[in-house]
């Protein structure tokens, strides 16, 4: 068989806690996770690894066997553990199927695990066997879009309606419910927090003055002082622009989270004109009316 190593497929050192191998797994589990990758032959089968990786890991009798076998065998303890465990018997107690339940209540458009691990490209009908699947009660993305207010109704902001509250009809919602939403919202923070999912940064936005003499030529903008960046930043104010409208400088917004892109920052322009320039200006318009 070929070399492999559990904590390197998982990406952890062998004294990683369960709670840190748990950690590692999700991530992985959810980048490589079928409804992300479209069915990728090479995903797919990194999928199987640190399915396989985290079973036997999350296990502390199958745990300290194979590190046992590490001990004597080195780079080879995986063929020798696969010599005594089955994929049945790896698999037989694990609650993989408990996480993937998990991604299924949090992300919209993720299968319940049956619905893709007893397809042919994964493990076909051989997942019946596994007995990975544990009973409990699965709620999907419903519910994270409501919020209650103090006479007990379900709302929800209609984005597309400037963020106006849009009450659901005639539906008042039980208490029970209520806790129970608000702790799954917890679990939802806590999961996409843990899985590190890449996050654009925020927009920024501000407004600076500039003279009649600054359109067409480089100012500085002083984001050290604005936004405690490294630099400040060199602007050039464009030719035509008029007072009032904005400059969008991209990637130089608030920084992205785990990999995720830099926000935009938007700069409003304000046209400050002198007062001999004001004073002309006035009398034109006097002019032009008649006056």
């Amino acid at each position: 068989m070929e070399q492999k190593d559990y904590y390197e497929m998982l990406s952890v050192n062998e004294k990683a806690t369960p709670e840190e191998i748990k950690r590692a797994y999700r991530k992985l589990a959810f980048r490589y996770h079928p409804d992300r990758t479209g069915g990728n032959p090479e995903a797919t089968q990194r999928m199987k690894e640190i399915n396989e990786a985290y079973a036997t890991l999350s296990d502390p009798v199958k745990r300290r066997e194979y590190d046992t076998l590490r001990q004597g065998y080195g780079s080879n303890a995986y063929t020798h553990f696969r010599k005594t465990y089955s994929e049945d018997d790896i698999f037989r107690g694990s609650d993989i199927n408990q996480i993937f339940e998990e991604f299924a209540r949090v992300f919209s458009g993720f299968r319940r695990p049956e619905e893709f691990f007893s397809q042919t490209d994964f493990y076909g009908p051989r997942y019946r066997t596994f007995e990975f699947r544990r009973p409990g009660f699965s709620v999907r993305g419903a519910f994270f879009n409501l919020r209650f207010d103090p006479m007990g109704r379900a709302f929800q902001k209609d984005w597309q309606s400037k963020g106006e509250t849009i009450y659901q009809p005639g539906y008042r919602v039980p208490l029970p419910l209520k806790i129970l939403t608000k702790l799954f919202g917890h679990f939802q923070k806590r999961l996409l927090k843990e899985l590190e999912i890449p996050e654009r940064g925020r927009d920024l936005h501000d407004t600076i003055y500039i003279s009649p003499e600054d359109i067409s030529r480089k100012i500085e903008y002083p984001a050290r002082k604005r936004w405690g960046r490294s630099k400040d930043l060199l602007i050039r104010i464009p030719q035509g622009i008029k007072n009032g409208q904005r400059i969008r400088l991209k990637g130089q917004g608030g920084n992205g989270k785990y990999g995720g892109e830099p926000g935009d920052l938007y700069l409003e322009v304000k046209i400050r004109h002198s007062l001999p320039q004001m004073i002309g200006d006035f009398i034109k318009k006097l002019v032009k009316r008649g006056m």
